[in-house]
């Protein structure tokens, strides 16, 4: 996925509606859901779409659009390394999804975005 760009006239709503329709996410991003459809490379699984996670996407998604980062494995990294510098505002489901964001990432070649993240 390549980074949006948003108008500085847009609402943050309006910019989060750009965002998911961008990544194919729903009108309602995907929270209403009982399952989460992930995608690491090829592998799709699913993990429960629970209350914890939803209160922890709907800032997260927020993110996104604040920091330009994009939804593959990178971008996800970084912003898990940029949430995790937050203090992720006392959410465990947060720090859970962010570390293993972060992980992800150092994994998979991306060691300095995550730093500078």
């Amino acid at each position: 996925m390549t980074t949006l760009a948003y108008d500085e006239s847009q609402t943050l709503r309006d910019a989060r509606s750009r965002y998911f329709e961008a990544n194919a996410f729903g009108d309602d991003g995907g929270y209403a859901a009982k399952w989460a459809k992930l995608q690491l490379g090829p592998v799709p699984f699913a993990i429960p779409n629970s209350a914890a996670r939803v209160r922890a996407l709907r800032f997260h998604d927020l993110h996104h659009v604040v920091t330009g980062y994009a939804t593959d494995v990178v971008g996800e990294a970084e912003i898990g390394a940029w949430e995790i510098g937050s203090g992720c505002a006392g959410s465990v489901a947060a720090w859970i999804l962010n570390l293993y964001a972060m992980v992800l990432g150092l994994l998979f070649g991306a060691p300095g975005a995550v730093w500078r993240a």
